[in-house]
């Protein structure tokens, strides 16, 4: 009789064990998630993946006899009443040397906006070789109404992109960014209309 009465008691706690398993697995699985974007990015600045570029601290000391083109593209999302544009659309430095290049961008609003601006580099194998000394991208931008801002890049293509099979047949790299609002949503840097396919080595 006791065996009995005993038996609901157990099917309680086997039940509530479950549940609590349960609700464990799934607030690990929202944690996971949550942490999944910043270690993405951490992923893709350390590996250059998916056409992130690096972000370094010196400048290269080996130059190259070969130059790379180099093309800007420049967006802005939804969110943010910005006109923003390179300077020059492109530049063709020697790999391995260090050049500024001058983005601009001007708040067309009547109130002040904050902006960050996300990047990428086509083709994606020159990512991890697009190494960045300065960059307007490393920060947050507020522009107040009318406000118009000169925001400069400084970088140099890896000599080493001249070694490796994915890359050393690439003659021409697009740098793209995309400025979108900091409380908003933050997309992925297009390339619309500023995309080079790859030029074939000669």
């Amino acid at each position: 009789m006791s065996e009995n009465a005993d038996t609901p008691k157990k099917q309680g706690r086997n039940n509530g064990a479950v549940v609590m398993m349960c609700l464990s697995f799934v607030f690990g699985m929202g944690a996971m998630s949550y942490a999944a974007v910043p270690l993405y990015r951490i992923f893709c600045q350390v590996t250059g993946y998916n056409g992130t570029t690096q972000r370094v601290d010196q400048v290269s000391s080996v130059v190259l006899d070969r130059t790379m083109r180099v093309t800007f593209d420049a967006n802005v999302a939804p969110g943010l009443q910005w006109e923003f544009k390179p300077v020059e659309r492109e530049v063709n430095p020697k790999i391995g040397e260090t050049i500024q290049v001058n983005f601009t961008a001007e708040n067309r609003s009547n109130e002040t906006q904050r902006g960050q601006a996300v990047f990428n580099v086509t083709p994606g194998e020159a990512g991890v070789y697009f190494n960045k000394v300065q960059c307007f991208c490393f920060t947050e931008t507020d522009l107040k109404p009318g406000e118009k801002l000169d925001m400069p890049v400084v970088f140099y293509i890896d000599p080493e992109i001249v070694k490796a099979v994915e890359s050393r047949d690439i003659h021409t790299v697009t740098l793209s960014y995309t400025f979108y609002p900091k409380e908003g949503p933050k997309p992925v840097a297009s390339n619309e209309g500023g995309a080079e396919k790859i030029e074939k080595k000669l």
